[in-house]
C-alpha cells in the first residue's frame, strides 16, 4: 500500500504530460481551409510541400501551424480618386479574390497572414487612381461604368497573381461625383435627351411631307397620263357602249332621235 503511490504518480504525470503533448500536436483544419506548416528546428516555412489539407493532423508539438482561408473571399474598399480633370470622385468597389492554394507557404514566408491588407488593398486602390484619372466625371457617370471596372481588374491582376493572390472579380458599386458636378451632368443630358427627340420629329416631319408630294405627283402624273390617252375615237366608242347597256336594260325605254355633236344617239327619255 505505501508502494502504491509512488508508482501511481509517475504514471499520472506521464498522463499529464501525454495530454499536454497531444493538445499542442493536434490540429484540425476546417472546411475551406489549409495550414502552412513551419518548422522550427527544420528551415521554417515548408514551401517545396502541398500545404496540409481539411481534417485532423498530428505535428511536433515544437512546430507551428499557419491556418488560412483558401476558398474565394471578397473585401468592400471605399476610395477617393481624381478624374482627368482633377474632381474628386468616390468610388466604392468589391474585390473577389484567394490566395493561390499551391503557393500558400511562398504566400506565408513573404507576405504573411495580413496580405490582404499589405498587398491587395494598396494594389487595388493604386489601380483605381490610375484608371479613373483616364476618364473625365461625364464619362464615369454615364457610359464607362463597365470599361473602369474592367481595367482596374486588369491592372490589379498583373500586379497580384505574383504576389501568390488569385483575383476572380472586381465590381465597382458606385460612383459619387460632387453635387454640383452631378447636377450640371444631369442637365447636360436631359437637353441632349430633347434635342435628340426634336430632330427625331423634325427628321419624321420631313419624311411625311415628301411621301404626301409623292403621292401628289403620282396621282398628278397619272391624270395627265389619263387625259393624254383620252381620243375623241376612244370617248366615242365608250358612249356607244354605254347606250347599248341602257338600251338593253328590262327598265329603261330608250328613243333615240339623230345624234350628238360628238356623233353618238341621243336618249330622249326613259321609265
Amino acid at each position: 500500500m505505501d508502494k502504491l503511490p509512488k508508482i501511481a504518480l509517475p504514471i499520472i504525470f506521464g498522463l499529464i504530460v501525454l495530454v499536454i503533448l497531444i493538445s499542442k500536436s493536434a490540429i484540425t483544419i476546417e472546411s475551406g481551409q489549409a495550414g502552412v506548416l513551419y518548422k522550427t528546428f527544420g528551415g521554417g516555412v515548408v514551401t517545396d510541400e502541398l500545404p496540409m489539407g481539411e481534417g485532423f493532423h498530428i505535428v511536433a508539438p515544437w512546430n507551428k501551424v499557419f491556418i488560412y482561408e483558401v476558398r474565394q473571399q471578397e473585401v468592400f474598399e471605399k476610395m477617393q480618386v481624381l478624374s482627368s480633370n482633377g474632381l474628386e470622385i468616390k468610388l466604392d468597389a468589391s474585390i473577389w479574390f484567394e490566395p493561390k492554394r499551391e503557393l500558400l507557404g511562398k504566400l506565408h514566408q513573404e507576405k504573411g497572414t495580413e496580405y490582404i491588407q499589405r498587398v491587395l488593398l494598396p494594389t487595388i486602390r493604386s489601380a483605381a487612381r490610375s484608371v479613373v484619372g483616364r476618364y473625365t466625371p461625364e464619362q464615369l457617370y454615364s457610359s464607362k461604368r463597365d470599361a473602369i471596372q474592367e481595367e482596374i481588374f486588369e491592372e490589379t491582376k498583373k500586379i497580384v497573381d505574383g504576389q501568390y493572390i488569385q483575383l476572380n472579380e472586381v465590381l465597382v458599386r458606385d460612383v459619387t461625383l460632387p453635387p454640383t458636378i452631378k447636377e450640371a451632368i444631369e442637365r447636360k443630358l436631359k437637353q441632349e435627351q430633347e434635342s435628340l427627340e426634336y430632330e427625331f420629329r423634325l427628321v419624321t416631319a420631313k419624311k411625311e411631307a415628301e411621301k404626301v408630294t409623292i403621292e401628289a405627283q403620282g396621282k398628278a402624273n397619272a391624270n395627265k397620263i389619263l387625259s393624254a390617252s383620252l381620243t375623241d375615237k376612244i370617248l366615242q366608242d365608250k358612249g356607244i357602249d354605254a347606250t347599248l347597256r341602257l338600251a338593253q336594260s328590262a327598265n329603261a325605254k330608250v328613243v333615240i332621235v339623230g345624234s350628238g355633236e360628238s356623233g353618238l344617239p341621243l336618249i330622249l327619255g326613259n321609265n
